[in-house]
């Protein structure tokens, strides 16, 4: 009877566990196919806008990189540049080819261009887009020394042509662009409109705006770099913009041609302040600064070593103004030296780029009256007598308190203070003496009297 029961409480408790385990599967369906359901379409959108530098080839490189991370459908990178360091070019190119998300480059908006450096970038892309009044190519490679632009001979120039045609082909044909279009470009810096560029097969689609390529893109299938085939699946889409993080913004600033100048001239300011007047600390702290951080922008720049010498020389003149009359001949020669250095102080070959004219003059002016100035104070204050000291002393007046007897140690007062003198010759109490010479803490004085007879008869 007891083994009955036994069963009959051990089948109950079977039938309720599975009934349990039945209504907890049910329950959970729901939500797992919920979490099947496939996520919104992420595009991550980026700028390419301005010479391309180290410090926006990094920005590249970290938003392909992101778009990775949150399993972006594509990325756009919207550009607009007039070319830049080959550099920064191969190491965005670079990414873009390995990049496991699509991209899709688009010039845009209408008036922008992909010259240069930007042609390589936009056909290195899975997709190559333009808006209407758009224009790309002029990608002849420019040699520059110093920055300044110079010719090689025949040899040198097919090893540079040859291999910048090269670079363009290895990817440009597996695209299924147009290679030998393409190196018209390299070889003759043949630009190309966006109409051109599309009935050329460069580039791919000519779209008014980038929501319009987006619309396009969907449910097209991509041959990516490496043989791989990718459907772009952008129905009801959501995009992300992908900034300079503050430090890229800041040293994006910072390399900017007239930037550059600006810290160039402040910290050569700054130090020359703290080195004419020391113990000043605040010059020397913000010229300190601004020098390191235009080194910095100095080690990206192509800075031109005949804009560096013009600056020094101006600087020599300014000084040299203020320690001979010249009747403002040196200055004026200073103000231009330092305008022409400004001028070609930068000069990049691929982009024409370089210190304005306005802030030129607007940073020579103010440079040169303060040297002047700083540097007329140092001249001056040598001239000065010393302020503190024994020294101070010097010709100073006394008077004789108890009389000086000729060779023999007495006492002055001079300024409020008893000091221990000797005279050559006698000195009446209450008489004026003048300081000769200081010997330790004894005075060698002479009576005011007697120097001032002395000074007449001469």
């Amino acid at each position: 009877m007891i083994a009955n029961l036994f069963r009959r409480v051990t089948r109950a408790g079977i039938i309720s566990g599975l009934a349990s385990l039945a209504l907890l599967l049910l329950n959970a369906a729901p939500s797992a196919s919920t979490e099947q359901q496939p996520a919104q379409p992420l595009v991550m959108d980026l700028k390419l806008d301005g010479e391309v530098e180290p410090v926006l080839a990094t920005y590249i490189d970290e938003g392909i990189a992101e778009a990775a991370r949150r399993n972006a459908s594509l990325v756009l990178i919207t550009m607009d540049t007039p070319g830049g360091l080959s550099d920064s070019m191969k190491d965005i190119i670079q990414h873009i080819l390995g990049s496991p998300v699509p991209v899709a480059v688009y010039v845009g908006p209408t008036g922008a261009r992909g010259a240069s450096a930007g042609f390589f970038i936009l056909l290195s892309a899975d997709v190559a887009a333009m808006a209407p009044g758009t224009r790309t190519g002029a990608a002849s490679p420019i040699i520059a020394i110093g920055g300044f632009t110079i010719g090689v001979d025949e040899t040198l120039r097919k090893k540079i042509m040859n291999d910048a045609m090269a670079f363009l082909r290895s990817y440009s044909e597996k695209r299924g662009r147009n290679a030998k279009l393409a190196e018209t470009a390299v070889t003759d810096a043949r630009a190309f409109t966006e109409t051109e560029s599309l009935d050329g097969k460069l580039i791919d689609y000519v779209e008014s705006t980038p929501e319009q390529l987006l619309r396009d893109l969907n449910g097209k299938t991509l041959t990516r770099f490496d043989g791989t085939k990718t459907t772009l699946a952008l129905t009801n889409y959501q995009r992300a913009s992908f900034e300079l993080s503050a430090r890229q913004k800041f040293l994006a600033r910072i390399v900017e041609p007239d930037m550059f100048f600006l810290l160039l001239i402040l910290g050569t300011l700054g130090l020359y302040a703290e080195f004419t007047h020391p113990g000043a600390v605040v010059p020397g702290v913000v010229g300190g600064i601004c020098a390191v951080l235009a080194l910095y922008a100095m080690h990206l720049l192509p800075v031109n070593v005949a804009g560096v010498l013009l600056i020094v020389i101006a600087v020599t003149l300014f000084v040299l103004e203020a320690k001979y009359t010249s009747h403002g001949i040196l200055l004026g020669g200073g103000v231009f030296s330092m305008v022409f250095g400004a001028i070609f102080l930068i000069r990049s070959p691929l982009t024409a780029g370089g210190v304005s004219l306005g802030m030129a003059f607007a940073v020579t002016l103010p440079f040169a009256g303060l040297s002047v100035f700083l540097m007329r104070l140092v001249l001056r204050s040598r001239r000065w007598k010393p302020a503190v000291g024994v020294e101070e002393m010097l010709t100073e007046q006394g008077v004789a308190t108890d009389g000086l007897k000729g060779g023999v140690e007495g006492l002055i007062r001079i300024h409020g203070e008893t000091w221990r003198a000797v005279a050559q010759h006698d000195v009446p109490a209450g008489e004026a003496v003048r300081v000769l010479r200081i010997e330790g803490l004894k005075l060698h004085v002479v009576a005011a009297s007697a120097q001032n007879v002395a000074k007449t008869s001469g």
